[in-house]
C-alpha cells in the first residue's frame, strides 16, 4: 500500500513520532472495540429485536444486508482515509463500527439466546484477542513487511465473497472448513495491516489504520465464533 502525499510514513518518522502514531492507532482500536461491545449489548436487549433479526435472515434479507454492509464499509473506509478533515475520518470509523454491530446481530443473537452455552461469546472474544495479540507480536518482533499479502488477500476476498453469495442464493451451508479458511484469511489481513502500520501508513493516518485493524479483528471474531458454535452443535 502506498500513499501519494508529502507526509512522512511511520517507517521514516522519528522514534517518538512513530511511537505516538502506534499508540494513537491502538488506542482508537480499543475504543472501537469497546463501542462495538456496548452497541451489541444495547441492541440485543431492544424489545422486538428478534423480529429485526428475522427480517435480516429471511428471504433475500441477508443478501441485502450483506450488500448494504459492503457499501457502507466502502464509504466508511473512504471517509477514514480522507485528508479533508479529522472529523470526516472519525465519522468514517464511527460509521463502520455501527455497520459491524448491525451485521453481527444475527450471529450474536443466535449465540446468546439459542446456543445453550452462555460462555460461547466471551470465549470467542478471548480467543480472538489472543490470536490478534500473537499476530501483532509477530509483526512487531520480526519487523517483516507483509505487504506482499495484498494480492493474495484481494483475490481471496473476492473468492470468499463469491462463495458466501452463492451459499445465500442456492441455500447450501458453509461448513467448518470454510470457517477455518476464513480464520486464516482474517489472520493474514491482520498481519498485512499491522505491517503497513509499521512500514507504509503515514503518522497522521491513525484513524484509517485503526479502522483497518478493527475490520480484521471483526472478521476473525465472526469465524472463531462460528467454529465454536458449530462444535457446540
Amino acid at each position: 500500500m502506498s500513499y501519494d502525499n508529502p507526509f512522512v510514513t511511520a517507517a521514516d518518522a522519528e522514534a517518538d513520532e512513530r511511537a505516538a502514531f502506534i499508540r494513537r492507532t491502538y488506542g482508537h482500536l480499543a475504543v472501537a472495540l469497546l463501542t462495538f461491545v456496548m452497541l451489541e449489548g444495547v441492541l440485543l436487549k431492544l424489545p422486538g429485536i428478534e423480529n429485526f433479526v428475522g427480517m435480516m435472515l429471511n428471504g433475500p434479507g441477508w443478501l441485502v444486508t450483506l450488500g448494504l454492509f459492503m457499501g457502507v464499509s466502502w464509504i466508511a473506509d473512504k471517509w477514514a482515509r480522507s485528508d479533508a478533515s479529522s472529523g470526516m475520518q472519525y465519522l468514517g470509523l464511527a460509521l463502520y463500527v455501527v455497520a459491524e454491530a448491525v451485521i453481527f446481530l444475527p450471529l450474536l443473537f443466535v449465540a446468546a439466546f439459542y446456543s445453550g452455552d452462555p460462555s460461547l461469546i466471551p470465549m470467542a472474544g478471548i480467543i480472538t484477542l489472543l490470536l490478534f495479540a500473537g499476530l501483532t507480536a509477530t509483526v512487531f518482533m520480526t519487523r517483516k513487511d507483509f505487504s506482499f499479502l495484498r494480492g493474495i488477500l484481494t483475490i481471496g476476498g473476492f473468492v470468499a465473497l463469491g462463495v458466501i453469495v452463492c451459499s445465500i442464493l442456492f441455500g447450501f451451508t458453509l461448513g467448518l472448513v470454510f470457517s477455518a479458511i476464513m480464520v486464516l484469511f482474517a489472520a493474514g489481513s491482520i498481519l498485512y495491516t499491522t505491517s503497513n502500520i509499521l512500514h507504509h501508513y503515514r503518522t497522521d493516518q491513525h484513524v484509517a489504520a485503526s479502522l483497518a485493524l478493527f475490520s480484521g479483528v471483526m472478521l476473525l471474531l465472526w469465524y472463531v465464533l462460528r467454529i465454536l458454535m458449530s462444535r457446540r452443535d
